[in-house]
């Protein structure tokens, strides 16, 4: 591994955020503006839907200063981080454009004047997960990213945020938008595999504390909050107990699972993995009076976003409660 470029610290150092209209882009492009930090976005030059477009209209309002052009286009990166003087980089682009961060690591190398790049990570370890396509060629992808930068010795820190604060879902939608069902709940394999899951207001705001901190230099920092640790048994529950209703379950098997080319979790890859000390810190010991947000609480969200859904239920079955049940399905690819 190449030597790391000099690291100074910079508590207001100007950042450039990648992917902002995205999902997890969006909490990081809040949470910045949250903070002294001059805010850049990169948008692609092209015509946004009325909801991204609301999206960077409210960011804009906020203080943030948007920039166009597309990250493989190196020549102009390295024009952007000069001009505008950028000190953080961080990307949150999707899966179709995690390549694309090979030329955006090329122009931070060649500028030299980057403190901290965050790539488009995000979830679990990337080199530690074992999953099936089609994840599988993403996390190669972000596995290539890693070496590259570690190779470029462009100083680095990679978010390991885990789950996002939800009940899973494998159908390419991402999980906060969609809440858990009133009707029938996926149990996946005997459900006791735990995972850590994590509200998407709090992923932006430890991102934007750990930009700042000499301590997850060159680094890959986990989430792991010991309050958000559940299984899919104990998901079940906790919605069960928000609406007052027991819900039947469907089990999948392991193999119908795979066969639904769902990310890997069976195997616990999140709460299995042990923290070497040299690559990983974990974020509660980095700032243990800062609290995460329950995922009670984030359930409660899902329960006023469905309420009617609820109450056309209710109606339905005429107050009789539903009876908890397993059966097994076959998956169709």
């Amino acid at each position: 591994m190449a030597a790391s470029l000099a690291i100074p610290t910079a508590t207001d150092g100007r950042v450039l955020i990648i992917g902002a209209t995205g999902f997890i882009g969006k909490f990081v492009a809040e949470a910045c503006l949250a903070t002294p930090h001059p805010t850049y976005l990169l948008l692609r030059p092209q015509t946004f839907t009325p909801s991204k477009a609301a999206i960077i209209k409210t960011f804009q309002e906020k203080g943030a200063i948007t920039i166009h052009g597309v990250i493989n286009n190196k020549n102009l990166i390295e024009k952007i981080l000069r001009e505008y003087e950028i000190d953080i980089v961080i990307s949150t682009v999707g899966g179709e454009s995690l390549l694309d961060q090979l030329s955006l690591v090329e122009a931070i190398k060649t500028v030299n004047t980057i403190k901290r790049f965050l790539p488009s990570e995000f979830e679990h370890d990337v080199d530690r997960a074992d999953p099936v396509e089609p994840g599988l060629t993403m996390y190669k992808n972000k596995r290539l990213i890693r070496r590259m930068i570690e190779e470029c010795g462009v100083p680095f820190t990679n978010i390991c945020c885990n789950s996002i604060a939800s009940w899973p879902y494998y159908d390419n939608c991402h999980p906060s938008q969609l809440p858990p069902l009133i009707y029938q709940l996926e149990i996946y394999v005997n459900g006791n595999v735990k995972a850590y899951f994590v509200d998407g207001i709090d992923i932006g705001k430890f991102t934007m504390k750990v930009v700042d901190d000499v301590r997850t230099v060159n680094k890959n920092v986990h989430f792991r909050p010991s309050n958000n640790c559940y299984s899919i048994n104990e998901l079940a529950y906790l919605w069960e107990n928000k609406i007052g209703r027991t819900i039947p379950r469907v089990t999948i098997s392991e193999d119908d699972l795979l066969a639904l080319a769902a990310e890997n979790c069976l195997k616990g890859c999140q709460v299995n993995i042990k923290l070497d000390g040299l690559h990983d810190v974990e974020i509660s010991a980095l700032y243990p009076d800062e609290p995460f947000r329950c995922l009670e609480d984030c359930f409660e969200d899902f329960v006023l976003m469905i309420k009617d859904n609820i109450h056309k239920w209710e109606n339905q079955i005429n107050g009789i409660e539903s009876v908890v049940e397993a059966v097994s399905i076959t998956a169709s690819c």
